[in-house]
């Protein structure tokens, strides 16, 4: 094996299950590689808001000066962009080595895809001399792969129902299993604005330093700029995060309340927050492609996501038609994801997405069909989002937007081969 794409191929065959949760053999193997790190370390949990979080913190350490590397998942459209040191995707090459070494640590103990892929990369970030590693939690936290390292804060994003099956039917339930990166006497930060009681009690039984929003730590702000404060430290005056949706003051609220709480370890300068929240970049997260028309990428993949993207969407302004491209997978919660849509779609496009966890562009037509409210309102099948993206841009006219959401498959798909740029057909010499 001596590609990068060699080692993935070889990774999916080794465990009969895509998802295998527990950490005793991610933990055995972690310790034959003697994976530890030399730099703070910040982990993040949560439903939603997790990549963004990520994506903020790596900006205002760059412009900080810190050498900083993140680990994030699932990817758009390459492998490498999971890992991210200084700002810059890793390249595969770099990656193979310690994709050999978890190989040779394995020693026959069967690893997931997520499980063998994260323990290399982990590999990589901790031989990089770092200043400050973000790793984002894969699946819940207390069982998932990440969570073999302590990290010397914590930061759980917003909590919603999502991946029910392996982490309970609730929000306390899920809490519970998102407050398993938690540590004693180590700091966290909820920047969840309703959290649940189980997160509050598992911090209480444990020890642990917990920053909450509303108490700890809080933000005001009106249409120009916004403000922060929390214990001990105050910024004023800052411009809003280049990351568009309303959501993501919260987001960068958890953030500074992370490097606040981090400031003898890793401090940062006013100025590195104010360049950093300015310049931060995440695509596929309402992202806002010009064109004519608009296009509008956002992986959003459960209800409480789908629920943020709509909000966002309505703040935009009019539009005369909006049309929806939608591939999703088959274990989400389809029907509340479709019914929170509808109002703002005007003409759906379903697409196939490659991967067997997906539903087919047929089923959510069905689906769709099913719950339907309007009947001026039309839907077709496609066989890829790039199809998808191709019908929607020809029946369009310059000032309708189009919208794609569902699943990272989705935004990835059209992304691939580069952020289009779309021309209404009449507008086209």
């Amino acid at each position: 094996m001596d590609t990068l794409q060699d080692w993935l191929a070889h990774c999916e065959r080794l465990h009969p299950k895509t998802i295998a949760l527990g950490l005793e053999r991610v933990r055995q193997v972690a310790q034959r590689l003697a994976l530890r790190f030399d730099c703070p370390v910040i982990t993040v949990a949560g439903t939603n808001g997790k990549g963004s979080t990520c994506a903020m913190l790596e900006a205002i350490a760059g412009q900080a000066g810190w050498r900083c590397g993140v680990y994030t998942s699932p990817h758009l459209v390459h492998f490498e962009e999971r890992c991210r040191v200084r700002g810059e995707a890793v390249a595969a090459d770099q990656l193979v080595p310690h994709f050999e070494r978890v190989e040779a640590a394995r020693q026959g103990v069967e690893l997931t895809y997520f499980e063998f892929t994260t323990l290399a990369i982990l590999s990589l970030m901790a031989d990089s001399g770092l200043d400050l590693a973000i790793l984002e939690v894969g699946l819940g936290g207390r069982l998932d792969a990440v969570n073999v390292i302590d990290g010397d804060c914590a930061i759980i994003t917003s909590i919603d129902l999502d991946h029910q099956e392996f982490l309970g039917n609730d929000r306390e339930q899920i809490g519970r299993e998102k407050a398993g990166i938690l540590r004693p006497g180590r700091p966290a930060v909820v920047s969840d604005p309703v959290p649940p009681q189980s997160v509050i009690d598992h911090a209480q039984e444990i020890g642990t330093d917990l920053w909450l929003l509303g108490r700890d730590f809080n933000f005001s702000g009106d249409k120009q700029q916004w403000a922060w404060a929390g214990r001990g430290r105050r910024y004023s005056g800052l411009a809003y995060p280049a990351l568009r949706g309303a959501n993501q003051l919260i987001n960068a609220s958890g953030v500074l309340a992370a490097l606040t709480a981090l400031r003898e370890r890793v401090p940062v300068t006013a100025q590195a927050v104010r360049t950093g929240l300015a310049l931060v970049e995440l695509p596929g997260r309402f992202q806002i492609v010009p064109g004519q028309p608009t296009l509008v990428l956002d992986v959003a993949h459960n209800p409480h996501s789908v629920a943020a993207l709509v909000a966002n969407l309505d703040a935009m302004g009019f539009y005369p038609c909006t049309h929806v491209v939608c591939g999703a997978m088959a274990d989400k919660d389809l029907d509340t994801m479709l019914r929170r849509m509808e109002p703002l779609a005007d003409r759906w496009y379903f697409c196939d997405l490659p991967t067997a966890r997906a539903a087919s562009a047929v089923g959510l037509k069905a689906r769709w069909e099913a719950l339907r409210t309007r009947a001026d309102v039309t839907a077709s099948e496609h066989a890829s989002p790039r199809a998808a993206l191709a019908a929607a841009a020809a029946a369009a006219d310059p000032a309708d937007r189009i919208v794609a959401f569902g699943s990272f498959y989705t935004v990835g798909g059209i992304l691939e081969g580069g952020v289009p740029r779309l021309q209404a057909p009449h507008l086209r010499s």
